[in-house]
């Protein structure tokens, strides 16, 4: 690790210098630095927030799936079979649906050499079941925890290795060249934000791998970690583009103790109650809406299987209707929901006990396989899944006798920045990987996301040893490309040290992420999008002269401008989408006066009609002008599957002149 010391201006700055600079400490980061020190360049760091702050590490659902090529029993499937799975998501380009078919295997088998405990039998085979959206059996977990175990596996790797991680660094610029290709980094040390210069620390580097993870605090109802709020708003501001921004998934999880309650959690036939914001006047609110009780409990069960919110489970009490309603009571009546395990659901309750009569036949077989025809939902949670009422407990909360508060969340993202065959963004030299890589389509299958968090990185560090091998400028070199970029920098976070007032970072987050929940997540409209646009652009053009912060408190200032930057970006995006034309789709419903209504006891608000599919021929993406703040979204025509070059002797040829790994 090469540190200099420059002078710009009349302040001092720390520069650091690499070959390649890895930002972000998840199952996508570590997989990075460790591919390309196996690769052969060793030049390299980890910069993080904080190594134990992100989504890898801190979530998961009651069995986290991780999805790949089929590698048990005599099902047929192959790499053109699984890249057309990922292909027919929509808005997905083939070439890289192929790709993350073709390497799933070698990067889960790489996982378990490392020792991941993904399940295998007598044989060697590891076996999978069937997860979302998955027409095979691919889906395999090792768990709730599975990503928080390739992470921890991933990072004593790179220990072993003994790459540098510089830990407490927050991203708050990517800088350029005059070529306009990604040069280094602007970053605040947080333990340093009372120095002359407040912490920022330079990073001279030849490439950047982005792997940030999604925009997890543009939201206020999110399973994200709260100590995630991503970092998309400054890629952004580089001129890096956005792909599929409208694509977000979410689905109902506790809020306390932030967790996908999927699987048996569902299963199990839970009650549903709300309550005013004091927690009293408790009603099973969807008896108000349906009319047949064994269709409420169905889908309740079916939650379970059908976790992610969907407009086309909605329609003839589908089960995304549960989704709407639990929306309907939070954001609209402004009342709290619960989940209650410790009594059967009214309408269900027969001489004191579950009628497992109302169940159709998938609900009862199920409950009947699993030898879970009696008792409570607790005491059903029990016999199924004892560890899913352990990790509450673990966390602070006691299912057999407390109520869990629960919102429809944001859960993942599945568009992100743009990259091509090779993870590359349109900015050179800058490879955003894993989550904030915009690579899932519209429907994704579950589990798919972790299979692209070490698809990706490898191919970034894959293309980065082939092509990008050279050392940084030195520091000198460096500080003249970049002089202006990083007193602008210095000069906003100098001016945020000098507002003086009580602190209002929080309280101004809270707003936004308020803001985007109610007008930017799966309830959707023209007017909503719109007003929450002249928002955000109200609080950009104001941020640096409004906001209240003291110097422990910088790097929070900062994370807001970034959530700002990546609000009004994906707003943008959502609006350029229903001004064409987009209708529901995805994890997200779109209003629309002329629609349907979900049920006839819910406000016209919730009216809506399905996409008819014509936009999955496109990828949306979104583009954001600094100098203006706007944004230009542009429909490209989705590139097809490759029929790819299968002879082995022109491969062989090829791969040895070295002329696959290019752009």
């Amino acid at each position: 690790m090469k540190k200099d010391t420059i002078t710009l201006g009349d302040t001092e700055f720390c520069v650091y210098s690499f070959n390649t600079v890895v930002v972000g400490s998840g199952a996508a980061g570590f997989n990075a630095a460790d591919s390309l020190h196996s690769l052969g360049q060793t030049d390299i760091a980890i910069l993080t927030e904080g190594v134990n702050m992100g989504t890898s590490r801190n979530t998961g659902s009651d069995k986290q799936t991780y999805y790949k090529l089929t590698l048990a029993g005599d099902g047929q499937d192959s790499v053109m079979d699984m890249a057309k799975t990922l292909f027919e998501g929509g808005s997905v380009n083939g070439d890289i649906a192929m790709v993350e078919a073709s390497l799933s295997a070698m990067s889960f088998y790489k996982l378990v050499n490392i020792g991941v405990p993904f399940p295998h039998n007598a044989y060697g085979e590891y076996i999978g079941y069937k997860t979302d959206h998955d027409p095979r059996q691919r889906a395999t977990s090792c768990g709730p925890l599975t990503s928080k175990l390739m992470t921890q596996k991933l990072e004593a790797q790179v220990c072993q290795k003994g790459i540098d991680i510089l830990d407490g660094f927050l991203v708050i610029g990517i800088l350029k060249n005059q070529q306009g290709d990604a040069c280094g980094l602007a970053a605040l040390n947080t333990d340093e934000t009372d120095a002359p210069n407040h912490g920022l620390t330079l990073i001279n580097c030849t490439n950047i791998i982005y792997a940030t993870g999604g925009p997890a605090g543009i939201y206020k109802t999110s399973v994200y970690p709260e100590s995630q709020t991503g970092g998309s708003g400054v890629a952004f501001e580089a001129g890096a583009r956005g792909v599929n921004l409208t694509e977000s998934q979410y689905g109902i999880a506790s809020t306390k103790f932030r967790w996908n309650l999927s699987g048996t959690y569902q299963q199990v036939i839970p009650r549903y109650i709300s309550t005013d914001a004091e927690g009293n006047d408790p009603r099973e609110f969807l008896d108000e809406y349906f009319t047949n009780p064994g269709r409420m409990l169905d889908c309740i069960f079916l939650k379970g299987y059908q976790w992610p919110f969907d407009p086309r489970k909605i329609q003839g009490y589908g089960s995304s209707i549960v989704d709407i309603l639990v929306f309907n009571e939070t954001q609209v009546k402004g009342r709290r929901v619960f989940m209650d395990f410790t009594r059967n659901p009214t309408c269900a309750t027969r001489d004191g006990s579950f009628d497992f009569g109302l169940l159709n036949e998938e609900s009862h077989t199920y409950l009947k396989n699993s030898g879970a025809l009696f008792g409570t939902p607790i005491e059903r949670l029990a016999h199924m899944n004892q560890p899913a009422i352990d990790l509450y407990k673990n966390n602070g909360i006691d299912l057999t006798c407390e109520l869990l508060e629960i919102a429809v969340c944001a859960q993942h993202n599945n568009g992100g920045l743009l990259g091509n065959l090779w993870w590359e963004s349109n900015l050179r030299h800058f490879f955003p990987v894993g989550e904030v890589n915009g690579s899932f389509g519209v429907y994704r299958p579950g589990g798919s996301a972790l299979n692209s968090t070490q698809v990706g990185s490898y191919r970034a560090a894959q293309f980065i040893h082939a092509n990008y091998g050279d050392a940084p400028p030195s520091a000198v070199d460096f500080a003249k490309a970049v002089s202006a970029q990083v007193l602008e920098k210095f000069n906003l976070t100098h001016g945020l040290a000098q507002n003086l007032g009580a602190s209002d970072v929080y309280t101004r987050r809270n707003e936004m992420q308020r803001r985007m929940t109610q007008y930017g997540a799966h309830i959707r409209s023209l007017a909503g999008c719109e007003a929450a646009l002249e928002g955000c652009l109200a609080d950009m053009a104001a941020f640096g002269q409004t906001t209240l912060a003291s110097l422990r408190e910088l790097p929070d200032a900062l994370r807001n401008r970034d959530i700002l930057l990546t609000q009004l970006v994906y707003l943008s995006a959502i609006q350029a989408y229903i001004r064409k034309g987009g209708a529901s789709r995805g994890s997200y419903l779109v209003m629309n006066d002329q629609g349907d209504l979900p049920c006839d006891k819910l406000g016209p608000q919730f009216r809506f009609s399905l996409d008819d599919g014509a936009f999955l021929q496109y990828t949306g993406e979104t583009e954001f002008d600094a100098a203006t703040s706007t944004c230009t979204t542009q429909w490209k025509d989705i590139r097809p599957l490759p029929q790819g070059e299968s002879w082995f002797e022109n491969v062989w040829n090829q791969y040895r002149r070295g002329e696959i790994i290019r752009r």
